[in-house]
């Protein structure tokens, strides 16, 4: 029997622009591959030059042990958020391959378009707190694998303690 996939994106031109995202990508089989260092640091160095080449900033990441929690923001009008998130997900995908990890994305990713400060600041809070929520960490700051790429981590939880 055929079954067919509900389509849950919206259109492409959503995610172009001056837009921020926030995007969870999950490993199959809730396998943890960061839970070692290493393999983040490949991970972060990957998601600044598809950052970078779509000229977007991370406000924040999350590697939790089996999934990534990510706010992308473009930076202009030529910016595709949706894929810097694809092409990361290849890349590293490509990397475990090489690598000869028993790791893989689980197929795609969930997104969600940040409409207002309130919204985005709600996200980014969540985000931050998930390695407390989940007993790895007492506060968010003490989590190594928390982090900003083009932002200031530390200002943007500041801007966002507020709204």
């Amino acid at each position: 029997m055929f079954v067919q996939e509900k389509k849950h994106r919206l259109p492409r031109e959503c995610y172009r622009g001056i837009v921020t995202v926030s995007f969870t990508a999950c490993i199959e089989d809730r396998r943890t591959p960061f839970l070692k260092a290493s393999i983040v640091e490949e991970f972060l160095a990957i998601l600044a030059r598809c950052l970078h080449k779509t000229h977007c900033v991370a406000f924040i990441y999350c590697f939790m042990p089996d999934h990534l929690h990510l706010i992308v923001h473009g930076l202009n009008e030529t910016t595709d958020t949706w894929q810097a998130m694809v092409d990361f997900k290849q890349s590293t995908g490509f990397w475990f391959a090489q690598h000869g990890r028993e790791f893989k994305w689980q197929k795609d990713f969930h997104d969600h378009i940040l409409r207002s400060k309130e919204e985005l600041g709600t996200r980014i809070r969540y985000i931050a707190d998930n390695p407390v929520r989940k007993r790895l960490v007492d506060s968010w700051q003490d989590y190594a694998f928390t982090g900003a790429i083009g932002a200031d981590l530390n200002e943007v939880m500041k801007d966002t303690a507020t709204l």
